[in-house]
């Protein structure tokens, strides 16, 4: 069984490229996978691996400047759901297009899973989810506000466009681990809203901590890994990944005529032409010719 673990701070490093090489060379001698995210507000990514290995890398990330305190979620993988270590160097470590948006100024208020439910439920409170259309379309909290962005850059000019609904409410956000609501709530409490809260440890620690049956969480949770989608207790809910257009699919849309392995799916049926399927349809004859040998493809 192997560990993976998702890992977010805000600090600042004053040049990143330096903190880049060491990195990876010791997740190569581990034999950890995953993507890590660096830049000057700090550090994002997960990572997967034995857990000596996982051990290793994240007590090489706290002795980094500024991150100490490092908080990270970790949940099992019984096989590795990376092709290989990527290190790469960002200007944002969650893009959302707003420069000035400092988390480590202002955020919103951390609300505990064990106390989400009681605040989510109040008649007063406007429940917005700040991931991406197609993690929503898999599933989110009952009630909660999808505001149909397909990149987080969308959220600001989305919050803008739709500011005056919010009128006299107090604001609940969440995602995945919590990086984004580290952002989104601080972009709220800069644009003047003055009762602005997020889940503490996103989406994963509430399906870590909350039992399923107090739960208020529908669908899966989509991860950025192999395991595509996790929930209640983080096991792997069966969802696969369109290897076209990169959006999760659960089984019964797997059975739908317009899909084909590594090919196409409902939702990207018209978005490529013949000349992109037939790549679509190499890249996934290469694939299956890995598997077959025992060994995985990188674009698998």
């Amino acid at each position: 069984m192997l560990t993976v673990a998702a890992l977010y701070h805000f600090t600042r490093f004053e040049d990143p490229a330096t903190l880049r090489g060491p990195l990876l060379d010791l997740c190569a001698r581990e034999g950890v996978r995953g993507t890590l995210l660096l830049a000057r507000e700090g550090i994002n990514g997960t990572i997967a691996g034995p857990r000596a290995g996982i051990d290793a890398v994240l007590t090489h990330v706290r002795a980094l400047p500024g991150c100490a305190d490092l908080v990270w979620k970790e949940s099992e993988a019984e096989t590795m759901p990376f092709g290989r270590m990527k290190v790469r160097l960002k200007r944002e470590i969650v893009t959302m297009g707003e420069p000035e948006i400092d988390p480590r100024a202002a955020v919103g208020r951390y609300v505990e899973p064990a106390e989400w439910n009681a605040l989510i439920r109040a008649n007063d409170v406007a429940l917005i989810d700040t991931r991406n259309d197609y993690e929503v379309a898999i599933g989110t909290f009952t009630g909660a506000i999808d505001p149909g962005t397909k990149t987080f850059r969308e959220f600001p000019d989305w919050w803008r466009a739709n500011a005056h609904r919010f009128e006299g409410k107090r604001v609940a956000m969440f995602c995945t681990g919590g990086i984004r609501c580290e952002k989104s709530t601080s972009f709220l409490v800069s644009e003047g809203v003055e009762e602005v809260f997020h889940l503490k440890g996103g989406i994963l620690k509430y399906l870590e901590d909350v039992p399923e049956d107090e739960s208020l969480w529908q669908g899966g949770c989509f991860v950025f890994d192999g395991r595509v989608s996790i929930g209640h207790g983080l096991r792997p809910t069966g969802h696969d990944l369109c290897h076209a257009c990169r959006r999760p699919l659960s089984e019964d849309e797997k059975a739908r005529p317009e899909y084909e392995a590594g090919v196409s799916c409902h939702r990207c049926i018209g978005e490529f032409d013949d000349g992109d399927r037939a790549r679509f349809r190499e890249r996934q004859h290469q694939v299956e010719l890995a598997e077959a040998r025992g060994v995985r493809h990188i674009g698998g």
